[in-house]
């Protein structure tokens, strides 16, 4: 019978990528719940040049498994998944914003197509039923489903989310390319690189508990011009359009906010 110690270690397999903006007010409570997981292995928290005591609050943790990585200038969401990625070390890696809308209790479910080997990526629907949603804005459920369906006419996949910040990769996924979107933009463009690998997708129901822009969302319309630009730019179909002369265009656009 393996000792408690060698179950533990067999089943931590799991690193989380936590980007965190000026998250002071949930960052302890969403840690506490990530490293409640019997899956995580170690807790890159990627502070992007927060103005607040977000960075403070993550040094007074005292756990071995979760490291605080500083961006020196604030760069955006995409540019700290970027830099968690390069840092993570387990086999396995999911994405976890630092506010409270993702529950860690569904790692479980995330997990079980990657470790029974069905799956190299899991996206976790926020559009699938069977879990608890907090109803908010239907003009951004309109927005996430018109972009998932464009991103899917592109990519040929059969997604229901394609804005989920939750997705799970083997490794060895994230390895096979190199992503450039700093913002946003970044769950389009890893989308359409997972579909021209050839990847085995797997999709699964999570719950959401949205919050307001009050409560500290982010998230705008000028990102969801980025995604749509992103969706063409990145897509094998256009792969021979000169879509990057729209950039300076797009750019002035989206630039109100880093």
């Amino acid at each position: 019978m393996p000792e408690t110690s060698e179950i533990v270690r067999r089943v931590r397999v799991l690193s989380v990528v936590m980007p965190a903006y000026n998250e002071e007010d949930t960052i302890a409570e969403i840690v506490g719940l990530v490293l409640k997981s019997p899956y995580t292995a170690e807790l890159l928290i990627i502070d992007d040049a927060s103005s607040d005591r977000t960075a403070e609050v993550v040094r007074a943790l005292d756990d071995p498994r979760v490291r605080l990585l500083q961006q020196s200038v604030n760069q955006g969401k995409g540019a700290a998944i970027r830099r968690g990625f390069t840092e993570a070390s387990y086999p396995f890696v999911i994405v976890q914003d630092a506010d409270l809308e993702y529950d860690p209790s569904d790692y479980q479910q995330m997990m079980e197509p990657l470790l029974d080997g069905r799956a190299d990526v899991v996206f976790g629907s926020r559009f699938l039923g069977g879990h608890a949603h907090r109803v908010l804005y239907f003009w951004h459920s309109v927005g996430n489903k018109f972009l998932t369906m464009l991103s899917n006419m592109f990519t040929n996949l059969n997604l229901s989310d394609m804005e989920t910040c939750y997705k799970a990769f083997r490794r060895e996924v994230l390895e096979s390319f190199s992503l450039e979107e700093d913002r946003f933009g970044i769950e389009p463009e890893m989308t359409a690189k997972i579909a021209m690998g050839n990847w085995k997708v797997y999709e699964v129901g999570i719950s959401y508990s949205a919050r307001t822009y009050a409560e500290g969302k982010k998230i705008g319309w000028r990102d969801g011009v980025r995604a749509l630009y992103c969706i063409l730019l990145y897509s094998p179909a256009c792969k021979r359009l000169p879509l990057r002369r729209l950039e300076p265009g797009v750019r002035w656009i989206t630039k109100s906010r880093a």
